[in-house]
């Protein structure tokens, strides 16, 4: 069994010391210095014969090498950990599990990070330890959206919203919003993962994790860019450049430069509405590209508004224009109305909030304020 309640000796003070300020240095994101002290206070857990607590200590290492990219310090605290395993006869605990499933997760190790996870929570279920089963069910979100399975990861973090009522976990709540965000953006639901974010950062304002804070800049930076709004992207990218410690933060830094490059990349003013007279595809901002599915009436009534923002088109002149006929009121009204309401659908990234099509007194027209773009 593992030491769950270590005697109060001199020596456990020390290490305790030692744990705390190698812990507040991971946070401040010093990793160095914080490696360091969680070393010394190994030493000591060891001599004590504090299985879990020398454990714990080589497990923040561990993660914080991961995050460095240092295979070699990985490997050398991995076969550590086995060695000290099996010397003094006891199993791996939940969070070391959670730990090797994260170092799994960096190198897309996807089938085995599960395979660690379900093992810790596991564990934790088996202990009875809320706080294990928290990360372990973190830990299976997050595989399971690396994976594409949001579904799944959208049930486990609903799953440890029902914890955080109960329980104490601020930096594992702001991850989980972070998660959260992230699911939010690959469902193309920009506003919501936005709104989570913000509701993150408010959180961190009561921590000093710096990992975190430069974590969730990335996050609302990837958020704006997906949403094809490059300029904000682009601010919020800089500030968790500017803000990443290069010696440390190796592994997000890396993704930060890598999606910085991808929106610089693309057009300043990015168009709201972008459509290829070759192909008849049209592009918008934030839905991407939209599948018109052989519409062509739906098509040939936005090719007609993109032609001339701003410009009013009258009931008489979209039925001429599109569908080739004189206006007769009593077959044309609601025709047209549908075709609108249908079209609006498609393009509209909020259909209780047109941006695009308006309607005038006298019948309907494109924002003049809208970005096209028509390629021949």
């Amino acid at each position: 069994m593992i030491n769950s309640a270590p005697e109060i000796t001199d020596a456990m003070k020390q290490a305790t010391e030692l744990f705390e300020l190698g812990k507040l240095k991971g946070e401040l994101g010093d990793f160095q210095t914080s490696i360091a002290k969680l070393e010394e206070a190994a030493v000591i857990y060891a001599s004590e014969r504090q299985h879990r607590l020398y454990i714990k200590c080589l497990t923040l290492c561990l993660r914080m090498y991961a995050e460095m990219e240092d295979q070699k310090a990985l490997n050398s605290i991995k076969d550590r950990l086995h060695e000290y395993v099996s010397r003094e006869q006891i199993e791996l605990n939940s969070t070391t599990y959670y730990t090797l499933a994260l170092v799994a997760s960096y190198k897309a190790e996807y089938a085995q990070a599960l395979e660690h996870l379900e093992r810790a929570l596991a564990l934790a279920l088996a202990d009875d330890s809320k706080e294990d089963m928290c990360y372990a069910i973190h830990g299976l979100a997050a595989v399971y959206w690396s994976l594409g399975r949001t579904e799944d990861s959208l049930k486990e973090i609903y799953n440890l919203r029902v914890f955080f009522q109960v329980m104490k976990l601020p930096d594992l709540e702001v991850s989980s919003q972070i998660l959260n965000g992230y699911i939010l953006v690959s469902l193309k639901r920009f506003d919501e993962a936005l709104d989570v974010f913000w509701a993150a950062f408010e959180s961190l304002k009561n921590q000093k994790n710096m990992y975190t804070y430069v974590s969730l800049l990335f996050a609302m930076g990837y958020a704006y860019g997906e949403a094809g709004e490059i300029d904000l992207a682009k601010t919020y990218m800089r500030l968790a450049q500017q803000m990443a410690d290069p010696n440390n933060f190796v592994f997000l830094l890396r993704k930060i430069n890598m999606f910085f490059q991808k929106v610089s990349g693309r057009s300043e003013n990015a168009f709201d509405l972008v459509f290829n007279s070759a192909s008849n595809s049209v592009v918008e901002r934030k839905k991407g590209k939209i599948d018109f599915k052989n519409q062509f009436i739906l098509l040939d009534m936005l090719k007609l508004f993109l032609r001339s923002p701003g410009e009013v088109y009258s009931k008489e002149a979209l039925v001429k224009a599109v569908w080739k006929q004189e206006y007769d009121p009593s077959v044309h009204d609601n025709k047209i109305y549908v075709t609108i309401k249908r079209l609006r659908q498609l393009i509209e990234p909020d259909f209780d909030k047109p941006k695009y099509i308006y309607r005038a007194k006298n019948g309907y027209y494109l924002n003049r304020n809208a970005r096209v773009q028509i390629e021949q």
